[in-house]
């Protein structure tokens, strides 16, 4: 029998750098044939788009596959496994397949899914890798029974003490393998490995911590960890949802969501090309802070340039850069993803943008 192709499963909060790590591993491929599937949250696939950007030869468009709701445990059967088959049924399979979930997902039930029947022998999850916005950690958001934190976060009136984004943060550090306490640069070499010490301490045996800046990790620390996921979910234990799967029967399942998925809300802006991107960017920081947006992606023209300018921004920080030329066939316009809590009011946020 040959040997199972290994799958990598990128979890983490909204804007913790997923994307980013990908788009730095497929750079740094050395290599690898490398296959992703991106589990986006929202009407445009932002993420698809910007990893297919990146222009390696090891990951060419046809190697980057989407799916539409945000909520792989949901569509298991008619979304997730035939797209798994699919790649599983090329002549030239690829040697590594990454999956990117939506920042909302709960990476258990996707590593559940591995032992359905019509790719259990086929795939393993190689490992969980779990991004975590260090600086954020830091600061006491998301973070699990720390009691330094705790207190640092009774100080602070505008947080909330108990949102069930914590405890979803608490699932996707209960399910890694590696986690990777990303934006290092943001706290400083000692801090950052003192996070990454009590992130360790506070995982179960085996679970390795790295700190990263901007992603940049080797693929060989990445891929590799040869974790077998899907055959230890016992110890992978879900802190705050109930789905009651029969795991290997291919029926449907009967769920009882708690997700979250209701306290959250994106909508899409078609606003005109750029005159001046800084003022613009300067007006995304601004509109953020205001309007309390968790995440605000996607692309640009500029008036008198050639390629496409792509924002990322998370708070206060925003990051730009040009990705691409702007095909003939494509409108130059600004279109962006803007994600946030529910009951953001959209034409606030339209008005303030344009």
């Amino acid at each position: 029998m040959p040997a199972k192709i290994p799958a990598t499963v990128v979890t983490g909060f909204l804007g913790s750098g997923k994307t980013t790590l990908i788009r730095h591993m497929l750079q740094n491929a050395e290599g690898r044939r490398i296959a992703l599937i991106i589990n986006e949250f929202g009407d445009l696939g932002v993420d698809g788009d910007i990893l297919k950007g990146c222009g390696d030869e090891t990951c060419t468009d046809d190697d980057v596959m989407e799916l539409s709701n945000g909520c792989i445990c949901c569509t298991v059967a008619e979304d997730f496994i035939p797209t798994m088959e699919k790649l599983l049924d090329r002549p030239n399979p690829p040697d590594h397949i990454v999956i990117e979930t939506s920042g909302l997902a709960l990476p258990q039930p996707l590593v559940r899914a591995f032992n359905w029947p019509g790719i259990s022998t086929r795939v393993t999850v190689d490992g969980v890798v779990t991004v975590v916005d260090g600086k954020a950690v830091s600061l006491g958001q998301f973070a699990h029974n720390v009691a330094a934190v705790d207190a640092q976060r009774a100080m602070d009136e505008n947080l909330d003490h108990e949102t069930p984004l914590s405890e979803l943060f608490e699932d996707q550090i209960a399910c890694a393998d590696m986690i990777v306490v990303n934006k290092a640069d943001l706290l400083g070499a000692d801090a950052a490995a003192a996070l990454a010490a009590r992130l360790k301490s506070d995982s179960r045996d085996g679970v390795q911590v790295v700190t990263a800046t901007m992603g940049a990790l080797p693929v060989g620390v990445l891929l590799g960890q040869n974790a077998a996921a899907e055959s230890s979910l016992d110890q992978r234990h879900e802190v705050h949802h109930h789905h009651h799967h029969d795991d290997e029967d291919g029926e449907d399942h009967d769920h009882e969501h708690e997700h979250g998925h209701d306290e959250f809300e994106s909508f899409v802006l078609n606003l005109p090309e750029l005159t001046d991107p800084a003022a613009f960017s300067a007006r995304v920081v601004d509109t953020i802070k205001a309007h309390d947006i968790l995440r605000l992606k996607g692309f640009a023209a500029v008036q008198g340039k050639p390629m496409r300018l792509t924002l990322q921004a998370v708070g206060p920080r925003i990051d730009t850069y040009f990705d691409r030329p702007i095909a003939a066939n494509e409108t130059r316009e600004t279109r962006l993803v803007v994600i946030g809590q529910a009951g953001l009011d959209r034409a606030a946020i339209e008005k303030a943008l344009a």
